[in-house]
């Protein structure tokens, strides 16, 4: 891409807060986005072949929005949490196989998708992020979920397409969440926790796929309660 080109969508971005730069075969984050550092809210190179991620990103402390679908991410640098207003995070379609360690300082924090990368637990940086709302781990290689999960504070978490075996009882004590979507995964019933039916706050449990019978879930102990939340839950939305 020529640089007549780059410098149009920088005017543009520079007007509207807005930088989108998808299908263009880039193999690095553009420089030139370092001049729009105090515009930019919403940054999107999806679909690009970006390998990296450099230190500068740290700097764009206005960023709402970042979107880098499908790129060749193999990891992240530990500048990308300082962004204290960034929402809405999408890696989906990347290699990345862990999080910096100071993830949890992205404080506001609602929206994070890492569907289709080598992730092979869930990540217990998010724990301390109080305004997530959707985690997407779905596609990965996650084989348990481990106790640090009961201070999730996500209302939906999406593990389907992993390899989970085991799931920590904690999950159960999420305070907030509500939608738990395991769908062809390695679970043997005996393997769920039945406190997810009896004593959670969960109302859509998606667990189609497993190594089990989804009509045998109906006999544990807790499902009448888990549908009287599921029914309560359906209603609201109809």
């Amino acid at each position: 891409m020529g640089n007549s080109a780059l410098k149009a969508h920088l005017e543009t971005a520079q007007k509207t807060g807005v930088f989108q730069l998808t299908g263009k075969g880039l193999t690095e984050f553009p420089e030139d986005l370092q001049k729009l550092t105090s515009n930019l809210r919403t940054i999107d190179l999806s679909n690009n072949k970006i390998e990296l991620l450099p230190p500068l990103i740290g700097k764009f402390s206005f960023l709402k929005s970042l979107v880098l679908n499908n790129n060749k991410l193999t990891a992240l640098p530990e500048e990308l949490c300082k962004l204290k207003k960034l929402e809405t995070l999408h890696l989906n379609g990347n290699h990345l196989r862990q999080l910096p360690s100071a993830f949890g300082q992205l404080s506001a924090l609602k929206t994070l998708s890492l569907s289709g990368n080598q992730l092979r637990t869930v990540p217990t940086q998010l724990c301390g992020l109080r305004h997530l709302d959707v985690v997407d781990l779905s596609k990965n290689q996650i084989q348990n979920v481990p106790d640090s999960v009961g201070e999730l504070q996500a209302i939906e978490l999406n593990l389907n397409q992993n390899q989970i075996s085991q799931i920590s009882v904690q999950i159960s004590h999420c305070p907030r969440l509500k939608v738990l979507r395991l769908e062809e995964n390695c679970l043997e019933l005996s393997m769920l926790p039945q406190s997810i039916l009896s004593d959670s706050q969960i109302s859509l449990l998606a667990v189609e796929g497993n190594l089990f019978e989804i009509k045998k879930l109906r006999e544990l102990e807790g499902y009448d309660k888990y549908m009287e939340r599921f029914t309560a839950t359906k209603k609201k939305f109809a």
